[in-house]
């Protein structure tokens, strides 16, 4: 990317002034390293969500950000409902609510070296995993309105998990307003029998090794320490998901004339929050985020499962789960005023910091976990939301490394079952059951994650706690 474009307003912040139809700065938060390897069409997508009609501040995009549909990944924007503020489809995302949660198992890797090869393979025949993927549940039409308005609490109440876990999700599991019948049938029916599944692309159940603690008092508060073995699963709504984004998005680029928007993109199609349309998105994204809240909260159950027939000394409770893709209504300082903001992020993390009121009473003191995945074969990271970085971005840091080129540029350097050898040699055991999907997903065809992570902190976004290495990983 030409960065002649940009401002830099810090070593780790750039700037497009407002020109045009911008109603807002454009601000990206990078390393300058990151800001010129990114697409160019990632400055473009940033200017373009800075014309929507009542965004606050500024569009902002994270280290990690790529190019998107419509928003870019990694971008965030917040809206105000009182002064024409819009929801947009594009800047949630299809995968609506897809996010990562890490799970405690209370081992060390001495503890699992012996069976890694056999947890390896429990877990890939017990965790439904590639595209179309599908799992033993099958939801009615009852069971199905029930998941969606009430997400993992509904999942718990279904015999999958402890009420325990509940605090360590966001919204404490059950995302409020989910409208199961703003859902289309089309979505119900995809999703009937994908539940407790990771669908494909990056998504993964990873088991990973706590290598490097940089902030002692977090990690003690968080119960991580050097040596420890957590669990993370990745993976969001699946079908149901990206079906009402693909509804949405055609009835918005429809509507958006009759309500005076013009938009920049037709990608950006939006609808004001207080119309029939607006409302209409939000209660069926809301019951998007419950199927990502229930699907991971399965999942959870089934990893439990595993861990406790191969290892009957190993506990799993939940250290937390966060989403990166979702629209939520929440109350930022703008001008030194609190407001009630619409804040999009796709391909971003909340990060909420110390003492805020959403976060369980047990972490509240050390600020949210923010938990950032890596490619397959990297590290990935737990870093902390902090008082700072509510002020940087509407409490935001970016989701993972992102991605550095295309799916179809990584089918032509890279070979999946060379990387399953290669991974292997280097300790990691690769389970996966399409070969063209790890070599998709490369850890070569991402950023490099300790980079992005540096630059978040750098920027203020959030605080690093702990670097953890991939032992096993499931892939779809």
């Amino acid at each position: 990317m030409d960065i002649a474009r940009f401002e830099r307003k810090s070593e780790f912040e750039w700037q497009i002034k407002p020109f045009g139809r911008m109603q807002v700065p454009g601000v990206i938060f990078a390393s300058e390293a990151l800001l010129r390897e990114m697409d160019a069409k990632v400055a473009e997508q940033v200017t373009n969500v800075a014309m929507l009609p009542g965004i606050v501040e500024a569009s902002f995009a994270m280290p990690d950000a790529h190019w998107g549909y419509g928003f870019p990944i990694g971008g965030v924007a917040a809206f105000d409902p009182d002064h024409g503020g819009v929801v947009s489809a594009g800047g949630v995302g299809f995968d609506i609510s897809c996010g990562v949660r890490t799970l405690h198992t209370g081992l060390q890797l001495k503890d699992i070296e012996s069976l890694k090869t056999r947890l390896a393979d429990a877990l890939y025949h017990s965790i439904p995993a590639g595209l179309g993927s599908t799992g033993a549940i099958r939801l009615d039409a009852a069971k199905m309105d029930a998941m969606l308005r009430g997400g993992a609490r509904w999942a718990i109440e279904q015999g999958f998990g402890e009420a325990a876990d509940l605090e360590r999700i966001e919204e404490g599991g059950c995302m409020r307003g989910a409208d199961p019948s703003q859902v289309s049938e089309q979505a119900k029916k995809r999703q009937h029998d994908e539940m407790g599944t990771l669908g494909s692309g990056n998504h993964y159940l990873e088991v990973q090794q706590v290598t490097e603690v940089y902030a002692a008092d977090i990690a003690a508060a968080y119960g991580l320490k050097p040596g420890d073995v957590v669990v993370s699963i990745h993976c969001g709504s699946r079908g149901l998901g990206h079906q009402i984004g693909t509804e949405f998005l055609r009835q918005m680029v429809i509507a958006a004339p009759g309500y005076g928007i013009e938009l920049p993109d037709r990608e950006l199609a939006c609808a004001p929050i207080h119309s029939p349309l607006g409302q209409n998105y939000l209660g069926a994204m809301r019951a998007g985020i419950n199927c990502a809240l229930a699907n991971r909260q399965i999942l959870t159950y089934l990893t439990r499962q595993v861990f406790s027939r191969l290892l009957p000394q190993s506990r799993l409770p939940l250290l937390y789960d966060v989403s990166h893709n979702t629209c939520k209504l929440e109350t930022h300082t703008v001008d030194g005023q609190p407001k009630k903001l619409f804040v999009h992020r796709k391909g971003a993390t909340r990060a909420f910091g110390p003492g805020h009121p959403d976060l369980p009473a047990a972490l509240r003191e050390a600020g949210q976990p923010v938990l950032i995945g890596g490619s397959m074969g990297t590290a990935s990271y737990i870093l902390a939301g902090t008082r700072a970085s509510m002020q940087r971005a509407f409490g935001s840091a970016c989701h993972g490394s992102g991605r550095a080129m295309s799916r179809h540029q990584a089918l032509r350097n890279w070979n999946g079952r060379h990387v399953v050898d290669e991974l292997a040699r280097r300790g990691t055991l690769i389970r996966s059951p399409s070969s063209r999907g790890v070599a998709e997903e490369a850890p070569g065809a991402y950023k490099d994650v300790s980079e992005v992570v540096n630059s978040a902190e750098h920027a203020g976004l959030a605080r690093k706690v702990a670097r953890l290495e991939p032992i096993i990983c499931i892939k779809g």
